[in-house]
């Protein structure tokens, strides 16, 4: 067991510490892959490089509804006034005749432009010359209004990367490229699993002493939006050895497992020393606020392989707070990105901060009108209300007092649930 006056981990140690336990835990097992349909994989995470079989777009095309013209006709059209006979309509879709010079074609946005033709002349800049015959009363320019075949994407090229996530517009990059399925790494199937003797469910009725268990709705709430395939492993009591059973029986079936409360130093807080039990302790306390109680660790299997494991604190904003800086990282690994932190941004303060404490603490807060940072009134860390109204995080450096104005780092709540879109590190 840590001894009781063990000295505090810094947040950018526990990061590195983190970052190397994971990658020697994936280096031990295969990351398991399959493949899904283009439509359902938003958020999931590309097994490997996907390279286009096709040109995009795959033939020369109309920029805009309008008139093609011959190249030959570009020099007599440089100035406005020009008069063509309409030979040909073409709409996206069809594919016209060889345009011949004198003539142009009446096109639409997207159609593949004539054999021949040297520009488009968006309708606008044309009127009406009688019957079968269009005016340009505009300059025209060689090869405007014309998109070139392979313009956006060649055939063989890389269009998307082994380990990137995918947003919607990824999905449509996809779909141009012709790829109905696609190759993703297995979602990881987190447990999260919530102690105490205190705790009750939602809709039950609450005893004296009791409290209703809003953890298990926060932790798996934050889980699924991660991307995880996440189960409620229900609430354990505050004893040694049905801890260690439930442990035990968790780690058969998930990649990680979480849990909420138990990882203090009271005499009822017995996950320390079941994970000790079933498996090895690897990280304890760190020196952050709130959220100084965690555990990381691994579990043993009966195969011989290991199931992760983190302990977050009891304390409702501990443990949201724990979550978005270290689980989401590690799920994100596991997930087959790589190793993403969040990255502040830098804001004018709209608060004041006189009190520094010893520890890097983050602050729930909000942007105000003014675009700068203001405080929730209450940061304790038994208000999960402040978390509900905050949309980020203000992160204080140990003895860090603030004055308003004074530049701070702030997270938006955005950046820490996808650090995908953030600085990438490692």
């Amino acid at each position: 067991m840590p001894p009781a006056f063990q000295p505090l981990t810094p947040l950018d140690e526990a990061w590195w510490r983190l970052h190397a336990a994971v990658q020697t835990h994936l280096d031990a097992c295969v990351l398991k892959r399959e493949s899904v349909a283009s439509v359902d994989a938003l958020g999931r995470v590309l097994a490997q490089d996907l390279a286009s079989t096709v040109d995009v777009p795959p033939l020369d095309n109309s920029a805009m509804d309008g008139y093609a013209v011959h190249a030959e006709d570009l020099p007599a059209l440089a100035q406005p006034g020009g008069v063509l006979t309409v030979a040909q309509r073409i709409a996206a879709g069809q594919v016209g005749v060889t345009l011949a010079p004198g003539q142009t074609a009446r096109i639409f946005t997207g159609a593949p432009v004539p054999v021949g033709t040297g520009a488009v002349v968006m309708q606008e800049h044309t009127e009406s010359a009688g019957e079968g015959a269009v005016r340009f009363t505009q300059p025209v320019q060689a090869g405007q209004n014309i998109r070139r075949r392979g313009e956006d994407i060649g055939c063989g090229q890389t269009v998307l990367s082994a380990g990137q996530r995918l947003t919607a517009a990824g999905l449509g990059v996809a779909a141009s490229v012709g790829a109905a399925h696609l190759p993703v790494f297995a979602r990881p199937r987190l447990g999260v699993l919530t102690t105490g003797n205190e705790l009750v469910m939602p809709g039950e009725p609450l005893p004296p002493g009791a409290i209703y268990n809003s953890n298990r709705h926060t932790l798996m709430g934050l889980a699924q939006g991660c991307g995880a395939v996440v189960s409620d492993l229900g609430i354990v009591p505050d004893q040694l050895e049905a801890t260690r059973a439930a442990l035990r029986s968790a780690a058969a079936h998930h990649d990680l497992i979480i849990t909420s409360g138990g990882v203090s130093v009271g005499e009822e807080d017995h996950l320390r020393a079941a994970v000790q039990a079933e498996g090895e302790l690897a990280l304890w306390a760190l020196a952050i606020k709130p959220g100084k109680p965690f555990v990381f660790g691994r579990l043993r299997r009966t195969d011989g392989t290991h199931a992760l494991y983190m302990g977050l604190p009891g304390n409702p904003v501990a443990s949201y707070v724990t979550f978005l800086l270290l689980v989401r990282p590690v799920l994100s690994r596991l997930a087959g990105e790589g190793w993403h932190l969040p990255r502040p941004l830098m804001l004018p303060a709209g608060f004041a901060w006189p009190k520094a404490d010893k520890r890097r603490e983050f602050v729930r807060a909000r942007l105000g009108d003014d675009g700068r940072p203001v405080l929730h009134p209450h940061q304790g860390s038994g208000v999960l209300s402040s978390a509900a109204w905050a949309d980020g995080l203000v992160d204080l450096a140990p003895g860090q007092t603030v004055v308003p104005g004074d530049l701070v780092r702030w997270l938006p709540l955005a950046e820490l649930l996808q650090p995908a879109m953030a600085s990438r590190q490692g």
